[in-house]
């Protein structure tokens, strides 16, 4: 049977393959393979291991290997199963909450950017399977692959061993993230809340700048948000909407970090600021 835990910080006793190495992470045991290292972190052990190689497996992987099938029809289908278990607690465990305020919370824990954190914090970029372009520009690292994975581990988990324990591996995933949009921690429209900021410091509105790259199916979008002619933030979706809350995230965490930043116009470099060194 499949097995589904409450405690993936337990340690593995399970040895490497020779020259194999653990994904980036605190609690991973030293000869712990990578993808044994995934599923204890995640809280769930495949009984067909075949569908967790499938849930790697990038297009630009099968691309190279002749016809393989991709991850991509396991995308579609955790993306719907992600969506039922969320709407289901959200619904379940706030009663009093209306249609709108669900949705927005919905829309907050199932965003890319919010996926992407899932897969990065289980370690889940490091067992991609990918071609050799998306390997040189960074493919292990970028928000729309790694969301996308993480819904085909989902899409997997569902196939494998059924609703319940998706269920259980998606709220055990974003048990953190849900406590916090639901307390109001989390905030769920960046927009708003980076057009109020920029009202008292600018007197201006948030400008962004939207670009696009990818196929019409599989596009993604980034967005750079700029106030009093400096940029103060940028962030990628799988929407326009998604991209600039993004982008209106990181602006609103480096105003709070800034608050005598740029209100004359002579803000911080916009380079150093985002962590840039590079001339």
């Amino acid at each position: 049977m499949p097995s589904t835990t409450s405690s993936p910080g337990s340690e593995s006793a399970t040895s490497a393959a020779p020259g194999t190495n653990p994904p980036s992470g605190t609690d991973v045991a030293v000869d712990e393979p990578p993808r044994d290292a995934l599923c204890r972190r995640i809280g769930y052990r495949f009984d067909d291991e075949d569908l967790l190689d499938l849930a790697l497996r990038h297009r630009s992987w099968c691309a190279e290997h002749g016809a393989v099938e991709s991850n991509e029809r396991l995308e579609f289908l955790g993306d719907a199963v992600l969506g039922v278990v969320v709407t289901d607690h959200l619904y379940r465990s706030s009663p009093r909450s209306s249609e709108g305020v669900l949705a927005r919370r919905r829309s907050e824990l199932v965003s890319a950017n919010a996926l992407a954190g899932v897969a990065r914090s289980v370690g889940l970029g490091d067992v991609l399977l990918l071609g050799k372009g998306e390997e040189a520009t960074g493919g292990r690292s970028k928000t729309s692959i790694l969301a996308d994975a993480m819904e085909g581990v989902i899409g997997a988990v569902y196939l494998d061993g059924g609703i319940e324990a998706a269920r259980s591996v998606v709220l055990g995933l974003l048990d953190e993230r849900i406590d916090g949009v639901v307390s109001g921690d989390v905030a769920s429209d960046h927009k708003s809340r980076l057009q109020e900021v920029a009202a008292h410091r600018f007197g201006e509105l948030p400008r962004y700048e939207l670009t696009e790259e990818g196929p019409e199916h599989e596009k993604v979008f980034r967005a750079v948000v700029r106030l009093g002619g400096e940029r103060w933030g940028s962030g990628e979706g799988r929407t326009k909407k998604e991209a600039e809350q993004a982008a209106a995230r990181e602006a609103t965490e480096h105003l709070s970090a800034d608050p005598d930043g740029s209100s004359d116009g002579d803000g911080p470099d916009p380079d150093r600021r985002e962590g840039r060194t590079d001339a």
